[in-house]
């Protein structure tokens, strides 16, 4: 019986290395952004046996998302982290501006994929700034902290504008762009925008890591603790505080949440703690009843319109 025990022992040892190996292989996959050209990566289609067998072991390469270029774009500008990576964003003017809104994209994305967003804001009467944040499309590093760090790249956009001289500043972000702000917010007692708009963010990072895993039909609850785990001590951080729906206690101008009733990812639940800390008595919460994990502006732009003019005015 003691030979058993000791066997059983060692075979639960082992499956436990293994797979924390292989999380901490997914952690680090889920938050690098490999540069065009480091990687080849292949259709579904192409896929062989064995390279499914690898992503499962060992996550999914992901590169880079390439800008496309908008033809409005009036300045490119180059923004400096404090440990020195360049991130790039777009000025954008609109014809007699009542202010500015900077624009934070989701995991993954890219500043041109909020083109949409920004030429509607445009046409409500405000300059855009749009940013890659660091790790993605054409701003450097390769590590991204889903929203952590990526904080100080929204205080580093405001500041941009603020020191143009602008009296009416807005901030807009998506999924992780909307994380991000509410993390600087919370951070930087500087930050103060006139208002914000937040759309889909997640309530906690495990929640946002959580919300992946269950896209891909695996065991999501103790997968998405280990992954957390091992991504944030890859990174030299303690993820499981990342919690923007503890942040909004500290947000105390106008506020709009945003979120798609169907979406995959981010749950309503998440979304009414959040909206309920929002320490701000101008708040509103919109729910766009035909959206998944997406642009609401692209997917319901009529009622988008409507709700971000009113909330603008």
């Amino acid at each position: 019986m003691k030979r058993f025990l000791k066997i059983l022992l060692r075979t639960f040892m082992v499956l436990f290395i293994l797979i924390n190996v292989i999380v901490a292989f997914h952690a680090y996959k889920f938050t690098h952004f490999y540069n065009n050209g480091e990687v080849v990566l292949k259709k579904q289609e192409d896929k062989s046996g064995w390279d499914k067998t690898k992503e499962l072991l060992f996550g999914i390469n992901a590169v880079k998302q390439q800008n496309t270029i908008a033809d409005s774009v009036n300045e490119k500008v180059i923004l400096t982290t404090a440990d020195k990576i360049k991130l790039e964003g777009w000025y954008t003017a609109a014809d007699s501006p009542k202010g500015t809104v900077c624009m934070f994209h989701g995991h993954g994305g890219k500043k041109s994929g909020n083109n949409k967003e920004a030429e509607e804001f445009r046409k409500l009467g405000y300059n855009t700034f749009q940013l890659d944040f660091r790790a993605h499309g054409n701003s450097g590093g390769n590590t991204c902290t889903i929203g952590f760090d990526e904080s100080e790249d929204v205080k580093l956009a405001y500041d941009f504008i603020k020191n143009k001289d602008e009296k009416n500043i807005v901030l807009w972000g998506i999924s992780m762009g909307a994380a991000a702000v509410t993390k600087a917010m919370n951070d930087y007692t500087a930050l103060q925008p006139q208002k914000i708009i937040l759309e889909m963010p997640f309530g906690t990072i495990e929640d946002a890591v959580e919300g992946r895993i269950k896209m891909m039909h695996l065991p999501a609850q103790l997968l998405s603790t280990l992954i957390t785990f091992w991504g944030g001590v890859e990174h030299g951080f303690w993820a499981f505080g990342m919690k923007p729906q503890e942040y909004a206690k500290k947000i105390t101008c106008p506020t709009l949440l945003q979120w798609g009733a169907n979406d995959p990812r981010v749950s309503r639940a998440e979304e009414d703690i959040l909206f309920a800390n929002l320490a701000t008595v101008s708040k509103k919460f919109v729910v766009y009843d035909n959206c998944v994990h997406e642009s609401l502006c692209k997917k319901e732009n009529e009622k988008w319109m409507g709700e971000v003019s009113d909330f603008l005015k």
